[in-house]
């Protein structure tokens, strides 16, 4: 088992644990929890052997193999299977070792070493690494293609594979869900839950967290509490404890009082679709769970919209999709990848998108951002639509030398160059707004290339706020935000009176924020009459099928 004894860790002169002690069993599976900068990166340092305690006693079995997800961007032709092939340290030892053996005359060696290497699993190797690629979304068509020819996106997918084909007893995966698709991610889910080891991970979706996660262990005032439970479980307990502290409490109610309104307002307009009784029950959660939420310290609003066109936008034979690129042959087709959709979206509608990998979701969501122009067919706005977009690479699009102060400087200009709100933009009402969303005191003043990936995206819902949209295109916006942020989200996108459309893994926010959902499929585009859990086992049934094509 591991043990931590009275542990002190520090990062520079900062006490991130302070004198705590926790135990955890062999074949556990560990949810590492606590708000940024608590110190769970840091405790994951001292687990895997790069950080050593400053007090206290810390031990883990001394036979224990480990595996981790490598942080660095993999630079190699190898193949994607090679690749991940050579994630399997045993066997990569037991290869090595026949090698070694063959360039002597020890017969009795080199029978040993050909045992040992059937015995790491070399005759079926190659086929565990596909089905981990596979299974994390790649096509068979790319098994065999260089690392190098694939997006960091990707790569880090194949870092993913690589970990997962290491046999170990004890498993560490800090935010594994970030570059994936739900189609993926449920993939992901289901291997976990077959994994005999020991698994501790770190992550900020709470619905991954609560299908794979038996034990919550939360770092809070350099403290290591341990729960029984899943993440569900544990906001159940940390809701009835905060509850206790009556002073705490009553400083929140006005919080609580705020979220139970919007909750109260929802729930008697529900209709009983099953998407939005879904939606009902992730209210609900919210209610049962007010203290926590109140108790977290970032929450923002998006300001009523200026007007509410009717219908937003209607499409009339539109194809999606992208035009040739730019050193391509003459005569070059565009790529299509979603076609010939007639489809309206009205005020008010709160839509989520979905479809496997690669099947035209951001495709779809670009092109009603008019960040790509459509193939053919008409896409017709209503007047004054004003779009809010965050984009999956939203955050490489601001400037990493600015600041957040420029950043909103520049855009009040922007909008005011291109005749939208008629705000000066003074420095002193932008610096206000920007503390709203918890950029305060030098923050304003500190470059943008220095924050970490929950500031960045901070930021960016910070401009969209800023510019009163009537229609929200939200494409992964939870990506670097951290539980207490995406509640946050949740939260205000609930209030929003405007249109949302949402591409998102997390289904948490999809369930609480969408009344219905379009599903991208076949190069068409449907509505989906199920709820998030019918979606999830249309995604295993498609990869099982993919699989036996395969």
């Amino acid at each position: 088992m591991i043990t931590l004894k009275n542990v002190t860790l520090r990062r520079g002169a900062k006490v991130l644990l302070d004198s705590t002690s926790v135990t955890l069993n062999p074949g556990e599976k560990v949810g590492l929890v606590g708000r940024n900068g608590a110190g769970k990166s840091t405790l994951f340092g001292l687990l895997n052997g790069t950080l050593h305690e400053d007090g206290g006693d810390y031990s883990i079995p001394t036979q224990w193999r480990m595996a981790q997800v490598a942080q660095d961007m993999p630079e190699t032709e190898q193949s994607a299977t090679a690749f991940v092939i050579e994630g399997d340290t045993v066997l990569l030892a037991a290869q090595n070792e026949v090698t070694a053996s063959e360039a002597t005359d020890d017969g009795m060696r080199m029978a040993h070493a050909y045992m040992d290497l059937h015995d790491a699993g070399a005759h079926d190797a190659e086929a565990r690494a596909q089905a981990l690629i596979l299974g994390l979304g790649f096509k068979v068509s790319e098994l065999n293609n260089p690392v190098n020819s694939f997006s960091g996106g990707w790569r880090m997918r194949l870092q993913l594979a690589r970990a997962l084909m290491c046999p170990s007893d004890l498993l560490l995966l800090d935010e594994p869900t970030n570059h994936l698709d739900l189609d993926a991610l449920v993939w992901l889910e289901a291997w976990l839950k077959r994994y005999n080891g020991t698994l501790i991970v770190i992550s900020h979706d709470r619905e991954f967290l609560d299908a794979i996660t038996t034990v919550t262990l939360h770092i809070d005032n350099a403290k290591l509490v341990r729960y029984g439970g899943n993440y569900s479980k544990f906001e159940d307990m940390r809701a009835e404890q905060l509850e206790l502290q009556q002073a705490a409490v009553s400083k929140q109610a006005d919080k609580i009082a705020h979220l139970q309104k919007f909750i109260d307002r929802f729930k008697a307009k529900a209709s009983k679709a099953k998407q939005a009784q879904s939606r009902v029950k992730a209210l609900e959660r919210m209610e049962k769970i007010a203290p926590v939420l109140a108790d977290a310290d970032f929450t923002f609003e998006f300001q009523e919209p200026a007007n509410l066109p009717n219908p937003m936008l209607a499409m009339t034979d539109v194809s999606f999709g992208y035009p040739p690129l730019d050193d391509a042959p003459a005569g070059t087709p565009p790529t299509v990848i979603v076609k010939n959709i007639n489809r309206s979206v009205h005020a008010g509608q709160r839509l989520g998108i979905l479809g496997a990998n690669g099947q035209g979701k951001s495709t779809l969501v670009k092109t009603v951002a008019r960040a790509l122009a459509p193939i053919t067919g008409e896409i017709t706005e209503g007047k004054g639509l004003n779009i809010g977009y965050f984009a999956q690479q939203e955050l490489d699009v601001l400037r990493p030398l600015d600041n957040p102060m420029e950043h909103m400087i520049r855009l009040a200009k922007d909008t005011i160059a291109a005749g939208g709100r008629a705000v000066a933009g003074r420095e002193q009402d932008l610096r206000s707004f920007l503390g709203t969303f918890n950029f305060s005191g030098e923050m304003v003043k500190q470059p943008v290339g220095t924050m970490s990936g929950g500031e960045k995206a901070r930021l960016v819902l910070c401009m969209i706020v800023w510019q009163r949209p009537n229609l929200l295109l939200l494409d992964e916006p939870t990506n670097h935000l951290d539980l207490a942020t995406r509640e946050a989200l949740s939260v205000a996108l609930n209030e929003f009176e405007g249109t949302v459309m949402l591409v998102s893994h997390d289904r948490a926010l999809l369930r609480a924020v969408c009344d219905e959902f379009w599903l991208v499929t076949r190069g068409g585009i449907e509505p989906f009459d199920g709820d998030l859990d019918d979606y999830q086992r249309f995604l295993l049934a498609e990869a099982k099928r993919s699989r036996e094509a395969a």
